[in-house]
């Protein structure tokens, strides 16, 4: 593991567990809005930070509307998979900048704010909790 991510695992391993699967929806919704209307605002001046934006928020919008949480629309993957895919969105959104060719201008440090934002609602999530939710997988017929 990079040791960025070591980093990240002990500080987040050593947070309060306190955000419960309800409030963790509503914040990915928060974050997910968040993008979007980044990308929107970032249109006009920087093409790539705009891209990013959206990209960061699609993929959010997407993992919230297929996680078997309340809000979720189609569960499709588990709580527990859901902050896996978290933990790896924080992670991408803080490189978009460099990876985009931004890094040093400054729509870069939103990114990187946001980043830190997701680490910490990732990092003070119990996702081993009950979600109230089963998730059953769709049976399949093979021909």
């Amino acid at each position: 593991m990079a040791l960025a991510g070591l980093a990240t695992q002990a500080v987040t391993d050593r947070l309060p567990k306190v955000i419960k699967p309800g409030v963790h929806a509503v914040l990915d919704y928060v974050v997910a809005g968040a993008f979007i209307t980044m990308g929107a605002f970032f249109w006009k001046s920087n093409k790539r930070a705009s891209i990013a934006a959206l990209a960061c928020g699609g993929t959010a919008l997407a993992n919230s509307l297929l996680t078997d949480y309340p809000g979720g629309v189609k569960p499709m993957i588990s709580f527990e998979t859901h902050g896996k895919i978290d933990a790896g969105l924080a992670g991408i959104t803080a490189t978009m900048p460099t990876f985009l060719a931004f890094g040093d201008e400054d729509e870069a440090k939103y990114f990187r704010g946001a980043a830190l934002v997701e680490t910490v609602i990732t990092g003070m999530t119990d996702f081993g909790q009950e979600t109230g939710k089963v998730l059953q997988m769709p049976k399949r017929e093979w021909a």
